[in-house]
């Protein structure tokens, strides 16, 4: 027997093809940047808001590390089955990092910053599932429930809202996760529970906001547990997802934009139909959408014709009048 017959050669495995290596560096390479730039371009309201997001962030960023760190070590070739794996693997990497820079918050400028600070009037309190604005009396039995449109700051609707709290009532703003409504729908029953001092609630929010909203006064305008009541419900730029014209008796103000690019004027007219008869309807001429929150321009919307300080101001005094009619 010859030496290279006791010794037959090694064989070499294959490795992962380069096409694949290069492909999962460079999605890896893409998380750490839109982990940057969210970081860079959101920080305020990553620190201010609600967790989830931050946890995601963090998450994005470290398995994006080490998979990074991985791509750099050799890695043997799967075939059939787990080749496919792999495939699918990168491509809902690449998703995941599409959801991460599609969930980057609009931030709260001024002059919802400003609005923030406590003095004689309003105390403001956070925490990272609600912003609560309290009259430094104690506030009146009708308490105000608000959620944010989507993946806007809650501190943005500060502004607008306090002229609710100077009027003497407790307004609770929730800091929903990952900015959006549908997932803090039991923010409403945490805040009644917290408040149990408020003889009654108006229910608001604004665009997408206000679709969970309809869906917590519909619910809780004549419950059977002994809460506290759903008498109002506020919406801003929004409507019911569904029709709630027969089973909501909670009264109803819708203020809209008559520039309004996202919820335009003619969706609001056909909500109509889906609202209980005698609903009060309230257009601001010349606002848009993002004129309900102070957190800059959104795509999509239109272009106002009124400055952002009018728009505001309307919009809050018709908030007012609201809530007082029914505190009554």
């Amino acid at each position: 027997m010859t030496r290279s017959e006791q010794h037959p050669p090694k064989t070499t495995d294959p490795v992962r093809p380069a096409w694949l290596t290069w492909t999962v560096r460079a999605v890896a390479a893409a998380g750490l940047a839109v982990v940057a730039w969210a970081c860079a371009t959101a920080w305020a309201a990553v620190v201010h808001g609600h967790p989830a997001y931050a946890v995601w962030l963090a998450v994005t960023a470290v398995v994006c590390a080490l998979v990074l760190w991985r791509s750099t070590r050799p890695r043997p070739a799967h075939r059939g089955w787990r080749r496919a794996a792999d495939v699918v693997l990168v491509v809902g990497a690449a998703l995941w990092i599409a959801a991460t820079a599609w969930l980057r918050p609009f931030s709260a400028v001024e002059p919802a910053l400003t609005a923030l600070e406590s003095d004689a009037q309003v105390t403001v309190t956070e925490s990272p599932t609600r912003i609560e604005l309290t009259p430094a009396d104690g506030g009146d039995g009708t308490a105000v429930f608000f959620q944010p449109g989507a993946k806007v700051e809650a501190r943005a609707y500060a502004a607008v809202l306090r002229p609710l709290a100077e009027a003497g009532h407790t307004v609770v703003v929730a800091q929903q996760p990952l900015g959006i409504a549908f997932l803090a729908t039991g923010a409403f029953d945490d805040a009644r529970a917290r408040h149990p001092e408020a003889e009654q609630w108006v229910v608001g929010g604004h665009s997408l906001g206000g679709v969970v909203a309809s869906a917590d006064a519909d619910a809780a305008d004549e419950p059977d547990d002994g809460s506290a009541p759903a008498v109002g419900l506020l919406l801003y730029a929004s409507y019911p997802n569904g029709d709630v014209s027969t089973s909501l008796t909670a009264a109803v103000q819708s203020i809209s934009a008559s520039q309004d690019g996202l919820s335009t004027p003619a969706t609001i007219d056909a909500s109509r139909s889906t609202l209980p008869a005698g609903s009060s309807f309230t257009v601001v001429d010349g606002a848009v959408h993002a004129f309900f929150g102070d957190y800059g321009p959104q795509p999509g919307d239109g272009v106002p014709t009124i400055s952002h300080d009018d728009a505001r101001e309307q919009i809050s005094a018709a908030s007012v009048r609201f809530v007082d009619s029914l505190a009554d």
